[in-house]
């Protein structure tokens, strides 16, 4: 019988939902879709340098499964990046913790409760 799946923590949403290419409608362009925990994963392992167990602490998951998620973020990035295709960062299983990995999102965040 396989493990039961477990919502991933994140620290936050993204601050743009979608990437393109530019002067290129979207509706022209082939999507690619990252998940939440996707993005979240390239977070906390390219842009903010942890290493993967510090990062699969922080998301609550193993070693191995952040390794899976982080290997398919990077298929998903470089798909994107050679073939000029639109990025849409959405879904997943996932739980938004309480804290904002940085000032954007904490701004971003804001903006959204006041609407």
């Amino acid at each position: 019988m396989p493990r039961p799946f477990c919502r991933r923590r994140i620290a936050g949403q993204p601050a743009a939902p979608i990437f393109k290419p530019i002067s290129i409608p979207l509706l022209d362009l082939e999507e690619v879709v990252m998940s939440l925990d996707e993005f979240e994963a390239i977070r906390l392992a390219d842009l903010d340098g942890l290493y993967q167990e510090q990062a699969a602490e922080q998301m609550r998951v193993s070693r191995a499964t952040f390794s899976r998620i982080i290997e398919s973020a990077h298929r998903k990035l470089a798909d994107v990046l050679v073939h000029g295709k639109a990025l849409r960062i959405e879904g997943g299983s996932v739980q938004v913790e309480g804290r904002q990995c940085c000032l954007l999102h904490d701004a971003i965040t804001q903006s959204t409760e006041e609407k």
